[in-house]
C-alpha cells in the first residue's frame, strides 16, 4: 500500500475514533472498546487503532491523550468547531464560528485540507500554547460555499487550467480537454468543480458557461453575476410557466376587490424604469383629511407558492441592479408587464390606504387587495419640475402630498431616526457600455416623498401584525431588523469623526441619533463628507430579515418590514401572503420555516450588493484606464498594512497608493488612528486627509486601480 494510500485511511480512522470519544462524552477508553464501538473484530485493524491512539497521544498537537496505561480521551472535550474558512493571502486562513465570543482558529495552509474561502468545515483545535492564538485543523468539508468559478482559460494540447477571478480562489482548476465546452484558449468562462481527488493539488473541472473575450462589456457583467452565484438566464420552466399567465383580469376577480380605478392614481420612478411597483392614489375627503394609498404590484395573484416562478424567485432572493443592467428576480413578462404598474391599464395591487389629517397623523388605515388604473407616469425628474415649480399636471396634488412627506420626515427624525444621505456613483454609458463620464445622483423632494410614504406602509402593515397576539400566541411575520450599533465601533467613529471637529455622542440611544443626524447636516458639501458617511454607517449594525419582532434602529420605528416591492424583493412576497394569511383569520404559521427563508434572503441581498459594488469598481476601472498619468485630488478612503485607499474628489474612483511606492520614509499601519506613519520622519496619513495622486496603473481583469502620491 503507498503512503498515501495508507495517511489518508489514518485520518478518516482518526476522525472515526474522535467521534466514538465525542459521543461517549469523552470517557476514557482502551484501544479494545474504541474497536468494539467501531464494530471492528479483526487484530490487524485493532492493532492500527491502538497505534493511532498511541501515536497521536505522544505529540503535543496530537487527538488524543493516555490518561491512564492504556486508556485514552480527546485532549479536550470540546476540540471540535464548526465554522466558515475565511482565506487569507498566503494560502492559511482563520475559521470563523458564529459565537461572537470565539476567537478565530488559525489554519495553516498544509492542514486545510482542500478547503475553499467561505466553506463550512469542521475544525480540531489543538491545545492552546501559552500567549499564542488557537490553531487547528480542518478535518471534515461540512458544505461548500460555492462550486462555479469564473475566470480566464489556458489551454495546452492535452489538458486546461481556469484561472480564477476570485483572489481568494488560490488553486487552478484543472480541466480535461473534452470537458471545454467549446471554450478557446484565453477566454473567460464559468467552471463547475466537479471532483478533488485525494491527494491532487489542484480540483477537476469542466466549463458550464463560455462569457466571452475578456474586457468586453457583457463578458465582464456576466462574470460578476456568476462569480456571485445569480443565474445568467431563467430556466425555460420558468419562462414558460410566465408565458403560461392569463392576462385578461377576470370580471370575478375585479369583483373580490376594492375598486380604484377611479381615485386619481400616479407612479414616480427613475426615468429608466421598467418594473413599477408601487403607486399612490390621492383624494380629499369632505372632511378636510385625506385618502393616500400606497399600491403595491399584487406579485402573489400571479406566483402561487411553489411554483417554478416561485422557487425560482426564493433561490435568487433579489433583483440584482449593475451598472448598466437589471438582473429581475421575475421573468420580464411578470416584472415589466403583468405586475408593473404601467399608465393607463388596469392593475392588481395589494394596498395599504391611510386616513391623514394635515398634520400627517394616521386617523384610519385599510389593508387589502386592489385594482387600480394609473393616470400618470412620473419620472423623478417631472414630479421635481412640478413640485419646484408648482405647477403642471397634477401640481396640487403632489404639493398636499410633499407637504405631509416633510411632516413624517421630520417627526421621524425627531424621534431618532439617523439621516445617512451617502453619494451614489453613476456612469454616462455609450452603446457598448463604456464609461463617458461619472457623476453622482443627487436625491431631491420627489424622491423622498415617494420614499416616505413607502417606510409609512411598511411601518403600519408591521405594526397591524406585530401588535396583534402576545408570547405564544404572537403571529409570526416578517421583519426588517435593525440593530443598534456596537459601542466599540460607535466610540471609534466619534473619536474619528473628532478630529475633523464633529462631536458624536455615545450616551443613549436617543442622543446617538441626534448627533448623527447633526453630524450629517455639517458634512454635506464638504470634502469628508463620504468618508465620514461611510464609516458611520460601517460603525452600524447589518440591518436583515427575521421572524424575531425587533425595532428599526436607523428608522426609529418599533415595527418595520419590506411591503412594498414584491417585484425586486422575496421578503416583500413573504409579507404580502402572510398579511393576506393573516386577514382571512389564517392560524399563526411555522415560525422556524420563515426564519430560514429570512435568513437567505439577507445572504441574497449582500450578495447583491457586493456584485453591484463590484460592477461599480470595474467601471471605475475602465474609465480610468484612459487617465494614466493624470492627476487628481483625492480623499483618503481607507488604510491597510499594504496601502491607503484614495478616492478621487471629481469623480468618486477609488484606487490604491501602495506603502511601497512611498518612497520617502519607510510607513506603517496605525490601525487605531486610521492613519500611516513614517519610521523616521513621522509624517502621518490620515483617513480623510486631502491628498494629490497620479493615476499609475490599471488592471481591469482584477478591477484595481493603483496611484501614486505626489510630492
Amino acid at each position: 500500500m503507498s503512503t498515501k494510500k495508507a495517511n489518508a485511511i489514518k485520518q478518516v480512522l482518526s476522525q472515526l475514533i474522535a467521534d466514538v470519544f465525542e459521543k461517549s462524552g469523552n470517557k476514557a477508553l482502551n484501544y479494545k472498546q474504541v474497536s468494539a464501538k467501531l464494530n471492528i473484530a479483526d487484530p490487524t485493524s485493532k492493532n492500527t487503532i491502538l497505534s493511532i491512539l498511541q501515536e497521536e497521544s505522544k505529540s503535543k498537537s496530537g487527538l488524543f491523550k493516555e490518561v491512564e496505561t492504556g486508556k485514552f480521551t480527546l485532549r479536550e472535550l470540546h476540540t471540535f468547531i464548526v465554522g466558515k474558512v475565511d482565506m487569507t493571502a498566503d494560502g492559511s486562513a482563520y475559521i470563523v464560528t458564529e459565537d461572537e465570543f470565539e476567537e478565530d482558529i488559525f489554519v495553516a495552509p498544509r492542514k486545510l485540507r482542500n478547503a475553499l474561502h467561505g466553506d463550512t468545515v469542521k475544525v480540531y483545535v489543538y491545545e492552546k500554547s501559552r500567549g499564542r492564538k488557537k490553531e487547528g485543523e480542518v478535518v471534515e468539508i461540512i458544505e461548500r460555499f460555492r462550486s462555479d468559478f469564473t475566470g480566464i482559460l489556458s489551454i495546452s494540447k492535452r489538458f486546461a487550467f481556469l484561472i480564477a477571478d476570485d483572489r481568494k480562489m488560490l488553486h487552478d482548476i484543472y480541466i480535461p480537454i473534452e470537458d471545454l465546452n467549446g471554450a478557446k484558449d484565453q477566454d473567460k468562462v464559468v467552471v463547475t468543480i466537479t471532483d478533488w481527488p485525494q491527494g491532487s493539488k489542484n480540483p477537476v473541472g469542466r466549463v458550464k458557461h463560455v462569457l466571452g473575450k475578456q474586457g468586453e462589456n457583457n463578458t465582464e457583467m456576466n462574470a460578476i453575476l456568476a462569480d456571485f452565484g445569480f443565474p445568467l438566464a431563467f430556466p425555460t420552466a420558468v419562462e414558460q410557466e410566465a408565458d403560461k399567465i392569463e392576462e385578461v383580469i377576470s370580471p370575478v376577480e375585479i369583483s373580490r376587490r376594492k375598486d380604484f380605478r377611479s381615485v386619481l392614481t400616479f407612479t414616480i420612478d427613475p426615468a429608466d424604469a421598467k418594473d413599477f411597483d408601487d403607486a399612490i392614489s390621492f383624494r380629499k375627503m369632505p372632511d378636510g383629511n385625506y385618502e393616500v394609498g400606497v399600491h403595491i404590484a399584487d406579485v402573489t395573484y400571479y406566483v402561487q407558492p411553489d411554483s417554478a416562478l416561485d422557487k425560482e424567485a426564493y433561490e435568487r432572493g433579489t433583483s440584482v441592479y449593475l451598472v448598466d443592467r437589471v438582473i429581475p428576480m421575475l421573468p420580464e413578462r411578470l416584472s415589466n408587464n403583468l405586475c408593473s404598474l404601467r399608465p393607463n391599464e388596469d392593475k392588481l395591487c395589494f394596498s395599504a390606504v391611510f386616513i391623514i389629517d394635515d398634520q400627517a397623523h394616521v386617523k384610519e388605515q385599510w389593508f387589502g387587495r386592489t385594482i387600480i388604473h394609473s393616470d400618470r407616469r412620473f419620472t423623478y425628474e417631472e414630479a421635481q419640475e412640478i413640485i419646484e415649480n408648482k405647477e403642471g399636471q397634477f401640481s396640487e396634488e403632489l404639493l398636499i402630498l410633499n407637504k405631509l412627506a416633510y411632516i413624517l420626515r421630520d417627526r421621524k427624525f425627531k424621534q431618532g431616526a439617523i439621516n445617512f444621505e451617502s453619494t451614489e456613483v453613476k456612469f454616462k454609458l455609450d452603446e457598448n457600455g463604456k464609461p463617458l463620464g461619472v457623476y453622482t445622483k443627487e436625491r431631491k423632494d420627489a424622491h423622498k416623498l415617494i420614499e416616505d410614504f413607502m417606510l409609512l406602509a411598511n411601518r403600519k402593515v408591521a405594526e397591524f401584525i406585530g401588535k396583534q397576539g402576545k408570547g405564544k400566541n404572537k403571529l409570526p411575520f416578517v421583519y426588517r431588523s435593525h440593530d443598534a450599533p456596537n459601542e466599540e465601533s460607535l466610540a471609534s467613529f466619534a473619536q474619528f469623526a473628532a478630529r475633523f471637529g464633529y462631536k458624536v455622542s455615545t450616551k443613549s440611544e436617543k442622543e446617538i441619533a441626534k448627533s448623527l443626524n447633526t453630524l450629517m447636516h455639517d458634512v454635506e458639501g464638504t470634502k469628508e463628507q463620504n468618508v465620514l458617511t461611510t464609516l458611520a454607517i460601517r460603525s452600524m449594525a447589518k440591518a436583515i430579515y427575521t421572524t424575531k419582532k425587533h425595532s428599526h434602529y436607523g428608522l426609529a420605528f418599533d415595527y418595520y418590514t419590506h411591503f412594498t416591492s414584491p417585484i425586486r424583493r422575496y421578503p416583500d412576497v413573504m409579507v404580502h401572503r402572510l398579511l393576506a394569511h393573516y386577514l382571512a383569520d389564517g392560524k399563526a404559521v411555522n415560525e422556524e420555516m420563515y426564519e430560514k427563508m429570512c435568513t437567505h434572503a439577507s445572504q441574497m441581498e449582500k450578495k447583491a450588493a457586493d456584485a453591484e459594488r463590484t460592477s461599480v469598481k470595474y467601471k471605475q476601472a475602465e474609465f480610468l484606464q484612459d487617465q494614466i498619468g493624470s492627476v487628481y485630488s483625492g480623499i483618503i478612503s481607507g488604510v491597510t498594512e499594504w496601502g491607503m485607499y484614495v478616492e478621487i474628489e471629481e469623480n468618486k474612483c477609488e484606487g490604491m497608493v501602495r506603502l511601497r511606492d512611498i518612497t520617502d520614509d519607510f510607513y506603517s499601519l496605525d490601525e487605531k488612528n486610521y492613519a500611516i506613519i513614517g519610521q523616521r520622519k513621522k509624517k502621518r496619513y490620515q483617513l480623510g486627509d486631502e491628498v494629490q495622486i497620479k493615476v499609475k496603473t490599471v488592471n481591469l481583469a482584477k478591477r484595481q486601480i493603483d496611484f501614486t502620491l505626489m510630492s
